[in-house]
């Protein structure tokens, strides 16, 4: 289970809330002291950033793994001017609020991987990628798969739920929300990720099969999964209520097919489709916490873009506050 942690920073005494949740979770990672460091710095200066620059805005932060390498992943979103030169917004002592203007440029320096989406009047989104082992650098992936899971405000756990698994040939998403909100949606979430991680051997059709016998005890679940198979250059993909997805290629988007019901309850058909998958795909699915209005045209260049910071302008722009919210971004390598 792959879940956010968010902080809304709209001042600055905000700013230690934030260092303080990702010292905690870095140290649950394994980080030494020094790591542990530079963790602190980047939030702090983010944080900052959020403040002095975007008039406010929030923090997400998430554990991150590849290779058995465990890392933390920081996203600073906020609705602001955006930047007008990213390059020289990087620059030490560039500053538009009259600071001292170090902080992007320590950011950049001091994460394993760092990229910013800031279009001008458009807000930005700035992202951190540190590693427990600082020599850690990760290998590039035929697909690369990222997204933001949050609980509605005032939940303290999340009914929704994704995760992905990755094979030689192919690699498996589901995105599953359990049927409500707080621990009983939760526990659906967790018996059709179990069922998931158990079967993730099966075809779609077959795990949303076993899902639905698992679930019958639980309060059910719309869900989703999609199996991107690299050698026959396909997805395919089942799903059952209300969760989204779309594909994406240079040269076409297209939705893709679910059938309604509830997974655990009622489910009359469950039904494989299959797509074309271009080596410059994207696959975007997300729960019904997200408003489906969005379009990725409107965002000159987010394509590009690493998937966490495609979920994270998506989850900014059009997140439901009523409820919790799912976005997952699968990119291939060509984009």
């Amino acid at each position: 289970m792959k879940e956010s942690i968010a902080i809304a920073i709209t001042e600055s005494s905000q700013i230690g809330e934030a260092r303080r949740a990702a010292l905690v979770l870095v140290a649950h990672l394994g980080f030494n002291a020094l790591e542990r460091g530079k963790v602190s710095l980047v939030v702090t200066e983010l944080a900052n950033n959020l403040v002095q620059h975007g008039g406010g805005g929030m923090v997400l932060l998430q554990a991150i793994e590849q290779q058995s390498i465990l890392g933390i992943e920081i996203l600073a979103l906020d609705q602001g001017r955006g930047m007008i030169d990213v390059d020289e917004c990087l620059k030490d002592g560039f500053s538009t609020n009259g600071t001292a203007g170090n902080g992007l440029g320590a950011v950049h320096r001091l994460s394993s991987f760092f990229e910013i989406y800031a279009p001008p009047t458009q807000g930005a989104a700035i992202l951190a990628q540190l590693w427990a082992d600082a020599t850690h650098h990760p290998s590039e992936k035929a697909l690369e798969v990222s997204g933001v899971c949050l609980p509605k405000r005032g939940e303290t756990v999340s009914g929704d739920a994704w995760t992905c698994q990755g094979e030689h040939h192919r690699c498996l998403l589901l995105v599953v929300d359990g049927l409500g909100h707080g621990p009983a949606a939760a526990s659906a979430a967790a018996a059709a990720l179990r069922v998931f991680q158990e079967q993730h051997h099966r075809s779609p059709h077959l795990m949303i099969e076993a899902a639905h016998a698992a679930l019958r005890s639980t309060r059910g679940a719309a869900l989703a999964i999609a199996e991107i198979n690299f050698e026959h250059q396909s997805v395919r993909f089942a799903g059952i209520g209300n969760i989204a997805a779309s594909l994406s290629s240079p040269t076409e988007h297209r939705s893709l097919v679910s059938h309604n019901g509830t997974v655990g309850h009622e489910v009359r058909k469950i039904q494989e489709f299959t797509y074309p998958w271009y080596e410059q795909g994207l696959l975007i699915m997300h729960s019904d916490g997200l408003g489906t209005q969005w379009k990725l045209d409107r965002y000159p260049g987010l394509s590009q873009k690493h998937p966490s910071l495609i979920a994270g302008v998506l989850y900014r722009d059009f997140h439901r506050e009523r409820d919790d919210v799912t976005v997952v971004v699968a990119k291939g390598k060509g984009l």
